[in-house]
């Protein structure tokens, strides 16, 4: 059970986004259902799964303590798995793991999340806690009809009891006049309007001065709230991924800001109608797991068979509907059109950035990425090079991120596998990006980004090279994929060709591409890989090799 101590809204935020636990909780039932959840199947869980490549980490300064973080949260809390007495998959998470419809599965277990429940009782510090969070959010969002980042962050997370729904309302209104009314900069009105509700949601602990935190020895007002903003910025960038995950919200990632999918609208006007605010079985876990773990409830819109038929006849008016098909064969057959629709969405989209008609686009999106003026950037920066490489050079260029039904980015690649994976006929190229700088790029990507590429020369058994791109290139990253230039490791097939590059330098590649008075072919990506191994052999340093290398990119079509 865990205690809820924060004045803030409490919700899951591990992992950060909720596909990525598909693949776990598959991985600990198949290998460890019906066995106690203890130390040592945790241990032997974190084993698996860094076996399986799922996990980019170790969790090897206590594997126990990092597999209860991404068991023990998410599947447990959202119903998918019970931990106690022993690993068990209730009948929502066989759904999760075997629905072709997945955001469905997620929106009955999100509407279901309760403070307090059995397994979240808030503390004497907390606040008066009687809510569900993700129906509140969707409420909010549904009122407003478009719902800032900034705006959930500062309030949404207040709405800890939904009593207090028409007062978070209000708090939203207010501070929209304000923004109006401000003519100096957005960014420090806004940190000195969180700050002022920062301080009176922690007032207590304030006016006590407790307000050293664990994480520092730094004991000021500054620090403390600093802190908490951060808390508030994590808890509502969890929320924007998981409410994602339901396919009735749409994220506009340049506006930073929620709304509800135009045809999804009566879905969630009947949810708000039928789904009850109130937190059911707090003190009967009995009952209240029973209710969580129930594939079937909420009942949603999509049950009624009538409804089904008119969303069918509404977005695909094409489709002659059978009068003996039953609801799930109903469901088919809207999944079915709906992936087609998808699809066709992004052939369309491919064959506009082979055209180079997205040019502009694409190139604008990279500069908004390095000033940080998108939601969800890591997400951003994947989608946005996936394109790039499309528009840059020939081949079959394939991401291996998740699309929502209308062909906009929904979430990064699983950790199993490259980001982008370009097939040149004779050889093969993968590309992984990342917004992590410093050391922690190194530690998050080093590994990884080997054993991908590892992976890739053992199911194509041709030539594989890799590209590495960042805003920013850590030394270690460079130090370590030079050394790989020239080490012959089994493990990851050989020796590694993997080029670093700067998010500036690539984006000179692809205007060089875009300037060309043709389409640059596979041999000139293979010939500035060729010769990044020669020059890793001639070099006397990683650093000599790393400018060589920036150099041969900003000439490569050699123009």
């Amino acid at each position: 059970m865990a205690r809820v101590d924060n004045p803030i809204v409490f919700m899951t935020t591990s992992p950060r986004t909720p596909a990525k636990m598909v693949p776990e909780i598959d991985l600990l039932i198949k290998n460890f259902e019906g066995q106690p959840w203890n130390k040592e199947t945790q241990t032997s869980f974190m084993e698996v799964l860094r076996d399986e490549q799922f996990f980019n980490g170790s969790g090897a300064n206590d594997p126990a303590f990092s597999a209860r973080d991404r068991i023990n949260r998410a599947p447990q809390s959202l119903g998918f798995v019970i931990l106690k007495p022993t690993i068990t998959l209730t009948p929502a998470g066989k759904a999760l793991l075997t629905s072709r419809r997945q955001d469905e599965v997620f929106l009955r277990q999100m509407l279901k999340f309760q403070v307090p429940s059995p397994y979240h009782k808030p503390s004497s510090k907390a606040a008066d806690f009687w809510v569900k969070p993700y129906l509140e959010i969707i409420r909010l969002v549904r009122y407003f009809g478009t719902l800032k980042f900034d705006e959930l962050q500062m309030f949404g997370m207040q709405l800890t009891n939904w009593h207090k729904f028409d007062a978070i309302v209000a708090k939203i209104d207010k501070f929209r006049n304000a923004k109006l009314n401000n003519k100096g900069s957005y960014k420090k009105f806004k940190q000195s309007y969180l700050n002022a509700e920062l301080k009176e949601l922690y007032a207590d602990r304030i006016s006590s001065g407790k307000i050293k935190t664990r994480e520092s020895n730094d004991a000021s007002l500054g620090k403390f709230l600093e802190t908490q903003s951060h808390n508030m910025r994590d808890y509502a960038d969890a929320c924007f991924r998981y409410l994602r995950a339901t396919g009735l919200i749409n994220v506009s990632h340049v506006g930073k800001s929620l709304s509800i999918m135009p045809e999804r609208i009566k879905d969630v006007d009947y949810i708000l109608s039928t789904v009850g605010r109130d937190p059911v079985f707090v003190d009967d876990k009995e009952q209240y797991l029973a209710y969580l773990g129930d594939a079937a409830l909420p009942t949603l819109l999509t049950d009624n068979r009538d409804r089904l038929i008119e969303r069918l006849q509404a977005e695909f008016p094409y489709v002659e509907i059978n009068p003996s098909w039953d609801i799930e064969k109903l469901k088919d057959v809207l999944a079915d059109y709906t992936e087609e629709r998808k699809n066709g969405t992004i052939e369309a989209q491919i064959a506009d950035i082979k055209d180079y008609k997205l040019y502009d686009e694409i190139q604008n999106t990279f500069e908004q990425i390095k000033k940080n003026e998108l939601f969800d950037a890591p997400l951003m920066l994947e989608w946005n090079t996936w394109r790039a490489m499309t528009m840059l050079d020939g081949g079959n260029i394939k991401a291996n991120l998740n699309f929502d039904d209308y062909g906009q980015p929904l979430s990064t690649a699983q950790g199993n596998m490259a980001d982008i994976v370009c097939d040149y006929g004779d050889f093969d190229l993968s590309v992984e990006v990342t917004m992590a700088s410093g050391q922690k790029q190194y530690e998050m990507e080093g590994e990884p980004v080997t054993r991908h590429l590892g992976k890739l020369k053992k199911a194509t058994g041709k030539p594989c090279y890799s590209l590495f791109v960042a805003p920013t290139i850590n030394d270690a990253c460079v130090a370590h994929f030079y050394f790989l230039h020239k080490a012959k490791i089994s493990y990851y097939g050989g020796t590694s060709v993997i080029v670093p590059l700067p998010l500036d330098i690539f984006q000179k590649m692809l205007e060089d591409s875009y300037k060309a008075s043709y389409t640059p072919n596979p041999a000139q990506v293979k010939h500035f890989f060729d010769y990044s191994e020669q020059l890793a052999k001639s070099s006397e340093d990683e650093k000599q090799w790393f400018e060589g290398m920036k150099k041969e990119a900003e000439n490569w079509l050699g123009q």
